[in-house]
C-alpha cells in the first residue's frame, strides 16, 4: 500500500482552470447534497416506473411495426456524447492533479473533488442527475423492437441507485468513477452516434471500446480495493464499508457480464460470423438497425 503523504495546506488541493463558466462558479455543493440527502430514496421510484414504462411498452408494441427513429438517435447520442465529453474534460484534470500532488490516498479517501473544487463538484453533480435521462436510451430499444436484453435494464438501474446513495455521502472513491464513466462514455456515445449517421468504423473500434468498458470495471474494484486497504489501516478515509461493498458487487458484476458480451461477440464462432457490437449496441444483419442497452 502506498505510503500516505503528508498533506502541504500552503498547496492549493484543487487545479488552476484557465476558464471558470458561470454555472461552475455559482455551485454550492452543500445544497445538492441536501437535495440528494433527502431524495436519493426517489430513485427507487424512479426505478420501479422504469421497468414498468419499459416492458409495458415491449408489450405494446408486440404486434405493431417498429419505429425508425434514426434522426432521434443522432440528435440523442450527440448530446450525450457532447455532454460526456465536456464533463471528461472537467473532472479529469481535477483526479490527475490530485494523483500528481498528493498520491493514490488522497484520490480514494479524501472528498475535496466536490468539497473543494466548484469545477469538479459541479460536473459530479451532473453525472449523478444525468442517470435519469440516459434512462431514456432503452426508449430506442422497446419502440423499435429491439431485443432488451438484461445488461441493458440492470446497469442502468444499479447505476442510478449507486450513484444517488454515494453522492449523498460525498463518496471520496467516486471521482475515479465519475472520470472514467465520463470518459468511456465520450467515445461510446460517439460511436453511436456516427452508426446512427451511417457511419461504419471498423472492427478494433468497436473492440477497443469494449475493452475499455471492462478495463473500468477492473479498476473500479481496484478502487475498492484501496479504499478497504486504508480504512483497515485505520486511516481516514471518507467511504463506508457497506458503500466499498455495494461498488465492488456492482463493478465485479458488470466485469462478468462485459466480459461474457466481449467473448460472444468477438471471440466465440458465432460472434465472429455476424457483426459486431460494443456494449451499448448490437447491430443485427441489417447493418441500419442498433440495439441500445448501455
Amino acid at each position: 500500500m502506498e505510503t500516505v503523504k503528508v498533506i502541504n495546506f500552503s498547496q492549493p488541493v484543487a487545479p488552476s482552470y484557465s476558464y471558470m463558466f458561470k454555472f461552475e462558479e455559482k455551485f454550492i455543493h452543500n445544497k445538492t447534497r441536501e437535495l440528494m440527502l433527502n431524495y436519493w430514496t426517489s430513485g427507487f421510484y424512479l426505478c420501479a416506473i422504469y421497468v414498468i414504462v419499459i416492458f409495458s411498452i415491449q408489450n405494446y408494441m408486440k404486434d405493431r411495426p417498429k419505429f425508425n427513429l434514426r434522426k432521434f438517435l443522432v440528435v440523442w447520442n450527440t448530446c450525450l456524447a457532447v455532454f460526456s465529453f465536456v464533463g471528461a474534460s472537467r473532472t479529469l484534470p481535477e483526479l490527475l492533479y490530485v494523483l500528481k500532488n498528493f498520491g493514490i490516498y488522497h484520490s480514494v479517501c479524501v472528498q475535496s473533488f466536490i468539497e473543494s473544487d466548484r469545477v469538479a463538484g459541479f460536473w459530479a453533480w451532473m453525472f449523478a442527475l444525468s442517470k435519469v435521462p440516459e434512462l431514456g436510451d432503452t426508449i430506442f430499444v422497446v419502440l423499435r423492437k429491439q431485443p432488451l436484453i438484461f445488461l441493458h435494464w440492470y446497469h442502468h438501474i444499479t447505476v442510478l441507485l449507486y450513484t444517488w446513495y454515494a453522492y449523498k455521502e460525498y463518496t471520496s472513491s467516486a471521482r475515479w468513477f465519475i472520470v472514467m464513466n465520463y470518459c468511456v462514455h465520450s467515445l461510446m456515445y460517439s460511436y453511436y452516434a456516427a452508426r446512427a449517421m451511417g457511419f461504419f468504423p471498423p472492427r478494433f473500434i468497436m473492440m477497443l471500446i469494449t475493452s475499455l468498458q471492462i478495463t473500468q470495471m477492473v479498476i473500479g474494484c481496484l478502487v475498492n480495493y484501496w479504499s478497504y486497504a486504508y480504512l483497515k489501516s485505520n486511516q481516514s478515509c471518507h467511504i463506508t464499508v457497506l458503500n466499498i461493498q455495494l461498488s465492488t458487487c456492482m463493478y465485479f458484476s458488470y466485469f462478468v457480464l462485459f466480459g461474457r458480451f466481449f467473448y460472444k461477440s468477438y471471440l466465440s464462432p458465432s460472434g465472429k460470423k455476424k457483426p459486431t457490437s460494443i456494449p451499448g449496441s448490437i447491430y443485427t444483419s441489417n447493418k441500419d438497425e442498433k440495439v441500445k442497452y448501455q
